[in-house]
C-alpha cells in the first residue's frame, strides 16, 4: 500500500531505522559485553518482537502485562521494576521474569518467601541521589522526597541476603557525560556492595541511537565496571530502540480563526501523543518551522472537546487547506503505548513501512477497543 492511501491518523514504523537503531544498539553489547534490554513502556509493538529479538537481551517490565507481553512475545530475559508487586501478582510475576527488582527492603521481605522459592534473580534499585535532569522535572527520579529507589542513609546491608544485583535508573533522554557523573555518585555511595553482587542495571533514559550519542564513552564505562568489578551491566533504554523510526500522519479537517489560526487536525494530542501535554514538548512536522520563521503561521490543535489540547504553532512555505495531510516526527515512543480514547477518540492505526517503502496496516482499532475499556 502506497503511504498516501494510508487512513489518518495513523501511526507509522520505519523498519529500516528501527533496524539501523538495533545494529547500533548490538554493537555496544557485542564491544562491551553488556546486555541491553526493551523497556516495553516506552515500545511495546510486538509485532516487531521476533526482529528486535534479532538484536538484543530481552525486554524489561514495569508490571504484570509488561512481563507478560515480553515473556510470551520476545521469548528471552525478562525483567521487571514495580515500586510494589500485590501479593497475587507476585506470584505470577515469579512465573515469567529471570529478574525481579524491588524499590525497597520492605517489599523485598514481604515477598522474600515467594522468591526464594523461585528460579529468579533479585535485586535492589537505589537512589544515587544525583540528579541530572534539566526541563523534565516530572521524570527526575532523584529529585527530593522522591519514591523511586533506596537512598543510601535506607540502605540495609544487613538484609542484602539473596540479592543479586543493584539498580539505578535516572537518565531521561540524556547522554552518556549524564550517565558516568552518575554512575560516579552510585559508586561513592553504593561501590562497596558491588563485589558481593552478580549484575548492576544501569537503568534506562540513554539516547544511544542519537546522532550526537557518545556511544565511545559508555562503552568505556561498560568495560570499566566489568573490568573493576565483574558484574554483568544490563542497560534497559526504551526511546533509543525506536527513536526517530516512527511517524504520526494526520487530515486537516477544518481551519478556524480567531486572532490565529488554528488547524483542526483528526488527531489529538491528550489522545494520541499524550508527552505533548504531559512533559510539555513541541513535537517535530515535516516541512515547518518555528512560529516566525516561514510565511503562513497556524497553530494545530485536535477536534477533542479539551480546550487545551494543542499540539503546537508552526509556520509552512505555503498556505494550508482542508484535507491536507502533515506528518509529525518521531512518533514510534510513548504514543502507542500510552494513548487513550478520550471523547471516544478513535485509536490511530499502526502500520508498518518496509524498506522498500510499501506500507502494511498491521493494526486497526474499531468501537468495540473504546467500548471494551468500558462498563
Amino acid at each position: 500500500m502506497r503511504r498516501q492511501d494510508l487512513p489518518t491518523p495513523c501511526y507509522i514504523i520505519d523498519e529500516a531505522k528501527l533496524r539501523s537503531n538495533l545494529e547500533l544498539l548490538h554493537n555496544v553489547e557485542t564491544e562491551t559485553g553488556c546486555r541491553i534490554l526493551l523497556a516495553q513502556k516506552a515500545f511495546s509493538c510486538f509485532a516487531l518482537y521476533p526482529m528486535i529479538a534479532e538484536y538484543l537481551s530481552g525486554t524489561t517490565a514495569s508490571g504484570l502485562y509488561e512481563a507478560r507481553l515480553g515473556r510470551t512475545e520476545f521469548g528471552k530475559e525478562t525483567h521487571v521494576f514495580e515500586p510494589a508487586f500485590t501479593d497475587t501478582e507476585f506470584t505470577q510475576i515469579c512465573n515469567l521474569c529471570d529478574h525481579i527488582i524491588f524499590n525497597s527492603f520492605a517489599q523485598l521481605g514481604r515477598h522474600r518467601p515467594v522468591w526464594e522459592q523461585a528460579d529468579v534473580s533479585v535485586g535492589i534499585r537505589v537512589n544515587p541521589e544525583c540528579s541530572t535532569q534539566g526541563d523534565h522535572a516530572i521524570y527526575d527520579p532523584c529529585a527530593p522526597g522522591s519514591r523511586l529507589g533506596v537512598t543510601r542513609a535506607n540502605f540495609r546491608p544487613d538484609q542484602l541476603r539473596g540479592v543479586e544485583g543493584l539498580h539505578f535508573h535516572t537518565l531521561c533522554e540524556q547522554n552518556a557525560d549524564d550517565l558516568i557523573t552518575t554512575f560516579r555518585a552510585f559508586e561513592e555511595k553504593f561501590g562497596e556492595f558491588l563485589p558481593q553482587m552478580k549484575w548492576l542495571n544501569l537503568g534506562g533514559g540513554h539516547h544511544i541511537t542519537r546522532e550526537d550519542y557518545d556511544v565511545d564513552a559508555l562503552k568505556k564505562l561498560i568495560l570499566e565496571i566489568r573490568q573493576k568489578y565483574g558484574v554483568t551491566v544490563y542497560l534497559e533504554p526504551g526511546e533509543a530502540i525506536a527513536l526517530n523510526a516512527g511517524w504520526l500522519d494526520t487530515t486537516v479537517m477544518d481551519i478556524v480563526e480567531n486572532g490565529i489560526k488554528t488547524l483542526i487536525l483528526d488527531t489529538s494530542a491528550a489522545c494520541h501523543m499524550p508527552d505533548v501535554l504531559e512533559m510539555p514538548y513541541r513535537p517535530p512536522l515535516c516541512e515547518s518551522g518555528e512560529w516566525g520563521e516561514k510565511p503562513y503561521e497556524y497553530r494545530l490543535s485536535s477536534r477533542t472537546c479539551l480546550a487545551g489540547d494543542i499540539i503546537g504553532d508552526y509556520s509552512f512555505d505555503r498556505e494550508i487547506r482542508i484535507g491536507d495531510r502533515l506528518t509529525f516526527g518521531d512518533m514510534a515512543i510513548y504514543s502507542m503505548v500510552k494513548n487513550n480514547t478520550f471523547n471516544g477518540m478513535p485509536l490511530p492505526a499502526i502500520v508498518l513501512q518496509h524498506a522498500d517503502g510499501d506500507c502494511e496496516i498491521i493494526k486497526e482499532f474499531s468501537y468495540e477497543d473504546f467500548k471494551g475499556r468500558l462498563s
